[in-house]
């Protein structure tokens, strides 16, 4: 399998605006800057794949038919803009659980580059939290953090992660630091 750098993506606070355990569809809004954003990084050839920790599932906050309707609007969102998503992959377990799919746990990432062929060492993560940070490290990544979600400062972050102002800022890092 031919390996290919991507960039994994965060879904809510990063993509979308987080109201707090996303999952109904009126609540849906693509945040400013993240369709040519994602449009830039794909024109540059980096595939794009979303990694997403979904606690509010193993919590009983929503139904996995909740989840998956609002992520099957999002893909379709960005497609009608010319984006494409090659995967999703989502943890829907408690912080407690010590699973290896959970952020920063690695396992979305090995996942993706089993399935889809990642180069993790050619491949950033875009994230809204440390968490989102520590994941593309653990896994041999780089990493970009987004102020559009969570509350954060360069402080919070590892040595190294850039903190922009919005997805578009945080391609447009990427695409310099060839």
């Amino acid at each position: 399998m031919n390996r290919r750098p991507f960039v994994f993506l965060d879904r809510d606070g990063t993509l979308l605006h987080d109201p707090g355990y996303l999952h109904r569809i009126e609540d849906y809004a693509l945040l400013p800057g993240v369709a040519a954003g994602l449009a830039e990084l794909q024109s540059a050839g980096r595939a794009l794949a979303i990694v997403t920790n979904q606690s509010g599932l193993g919590r009983g906050y929503y139904a996995p038919a909740d989840y998956e309707a609002l992520q099957a609007k999002l893909i379709s969102d960005l497609e009608t803009r010319g984006v494409r998503i090659e995967a999703t992959y989502f943890c829907p377990h408690l912080p407690d659980a010590r699973c290896n799919c959970r952020k920063p746990a690695t396992g979305m990432l090995q996942r993706a580059e089993r399935e889809l062929g990642a180069d993790l060492a050619r491949s950033w993560v875009i994230g809204d939290a440390a968490t989102d940070a520590e994941l593309a490290l653990a896994a041999g990544c780089r990493a970009v953090c987004v102020r559009t979600g969570k509350p954060i400062s360069p402080e919070e972050l590892p040595p190294g992660v850039a903190l922009t102002d919005d997805l578009r800022q945080a391609a447009r890092q990427i695409l310099r630091s060839r």
